[in-house]
């Protein structure tokens, strides 16, 4: 009797343990958790984005908004039928973890996230949502897919200060720093490598992509010319470049720069 109480005093408490058990199980909720490609990693998105941006009291934001394969941006906006300045921001933007939403670091007082599709991005309000209503298509801004000319890069000298990540020594004696020069209305690139004056040709290409042909040089007789061999490998292997400030890198895919240059004029 006494084996019988106690069996049934376990299996009765077994039951009690499974029951509670199973009432204390609590549904954890679906995560949404990102699988496969997204904007960052599948979309050729490093490139110049332009339109205008709907305005309260003027006619239009002319917007220009430049992404950077190294997560910099450049915001260029103009208040049309307001004022004639162009108002410049600069800084890093970052993904979100979903891997489709940037934000510009450094924007106050207006929304600072954009949405990243193909060829396009769209601004989102405040709270990071896209603009519904009859203007919401008015918030995007569209690829520039010719990419031909880049005010940013032509017109200017830029000194070289870095190459294959050794630093450039200026105290060679050469009359001159090594720069290169690009023309916007032919495509046309020149410069010095030390030693020689070289020139030939440059293509830019969607998404900051770049390439050099017919590079040639005249023939000066140097005691050291492995600087000059060393950037002519750059201009065959380099595919990319960006602009930060002040500041030209001549990049392989998203390496480490193949090449630094600085802004001399």
């Amino acid at each position: 009797m006494k084996n019988y109480t106690l069996f049934t005093l376990i299996f009765g408490i077994a039951i009690i343990l499974a029951s509670c058990k199973t009432s204390t199980k609590t549904q954890t909720p679906d995560i949404p958790l990102f699988e496969g490609d997204n904007s960052a990693t599948s979309l050729d998105w490093p490139g110049t984005y332009k339109g205008t941006l709907p305005c309260a009291d003027c006619e239009g934001i002319i917007t220009t908004l430049v992404l950077n394969a190294d997560l910099t941006y450049e915001l260029h906006t103009t208040y049309s039928g307001k004022s004639e300045q162009t108002y410049t921001d600069k800084g890093k933007f970052t993904w979100n973890d979903l891997g489709n939403i940037i934000t510009l670091e450094g924007i106050e007082n207006r929304s600072a996230k954009f949405l990243v599709g193909e060829n396009k991005v769209l601004q989102l309000d405040i709270q990071g949502q896209p603009v519904t209503g009859v203007l919401a298509d008015n918030y995007m801004l569209k690829k520039q897919v010719s990419g031909l000319t880049d005010a940013s890069l032509t017109g200017k000298r830029w000194k070289l200060i870095e190459i294959n990540g050794a630093p450039v020594d200026e105290d060679t004696g050469q009359e001159k720093p090594a720069f290169i020069e690009f023309s916007e209305e032919d495509n046309k690139v020149n410069g010095f490598a030390g030693c020689n004056h070289f020139f030939g040709n440059y293509e830019l290409k969607e998404g900051n992509r770049i390439t050099f042909s017919k590079i040639a040089s005249t023939m000066m007789a140097c005691p050291d010319l492995n600087m000059e061999k060393e950037l002519f490998k750059v201009f065959e292997t380099a595919d990319n470049y960006t602009i930060y400030e002040d500041e030209l890198n001549l990049n392989k895919a998203r390496m480490a720069p193949l090449a630094r240059f600085v802004r001399i004029e």
